[in-house]
């Protein structure tokens, strides 16, 4: 850990656990030494947040580089574990990957979104297959996450996170991934993130999408793309 982070999390761990009392439910179950993907649903900025807080143990995950521009964005992001990382598809969805894997490699516990970006709606959407190849490659246990109530502390387009409402942080049993097969089967990596949705989809209780929750099309190219069957990384 850096030393920002060790400070960090220091203050803002129990800072926040007065001021927004989260419930934590099933924490004794989280590996406390060596690899871990908590793999959790998305509803709001503040799930990077959460996450870290009620976690027993260091975690880190990706942020927008963008976050980083300011000194004060980037003290407050550094102290609870974000790394920073170009978003997007394709070389940059890969070097996020290496990113997590030098963490995994190295002993530490880092967090992902399978469905990729957060739910506008509050249903769960389809995992994508990066979260599941990654721990198929590092054989890290994967720890599904249910989230419930942070988009009603901070709704989308909200610049602030209220206080009215509490949140609750459910930690599932780990899952051991390897049974699926190797990383590099498409059907193993299919298998094994419907097994992780599964799981968290019982922890949160949201209603199910059956479907990705893909960005807007920005071109008819892109469009093209959603439509025809591919592997959603």
């Amino acid at each position: 850990m850096t030393g920002v982070y060790a400070l960090g999390r220091g203050l803002i761990t129990p800072l926040a656990r007065v001021i927004y009392r989260p419930r934590i439910e099933g924490k004794a179950g989280v590996p406390r030494t060596g690899p871990v993907i908590f793999a959790s649903n998305h509803l709001s900025f503040i799930d990077s947040i959460a996450i870290p807080v009620a976690a027993p143990r260091p975690v880190h995950f990706l942020a927008k580089s963008s976050y980083f521009d300011k000194p004060v964005s980037r003290w407050f992001f550094t102290a609870i574990g974000a790394i920073p990382v170009n978003r997007g598809a394709g070389q940059a969805a890969l070097d996020a990957l290496d990113q997590q894997r030098v963490l995994l490699d190295e002993g530490s516990a880092v967090a992902l979104y399978p469905e990729g970006t957060r739910s506008l709606d509050g249903r769960l959407y389809k995992g994508r297959t990066g979260v599941a190849f990654l721990a198929l490659q590092t054989g890290a246990p994967v720890v599904p996450v249910g989230l419930v109530g942070t988009d009603k502390v901070m709704p989308v387009g909200a610049k602030m996170p209220s206080l009215r409402h509490r949140i609750t942080v459910k930690f599932g049993a780990p899952l051991d991934l390897s049974h699926h097969g190797p990383a590099e089967s498409g059907r193993a990596r299919r298998h094994a993130t419907d097994e992780i949705m599964a799981a968290i989809h019982a922890l949160s209780g949201q209603e199910l999408a059956n479907a990705y929750n893909e960005v807007p099309a920005q071109n008819p190219i892109d469009r093209i793309k959603q439509v025809m069957p591919h592997e959603r990384r």
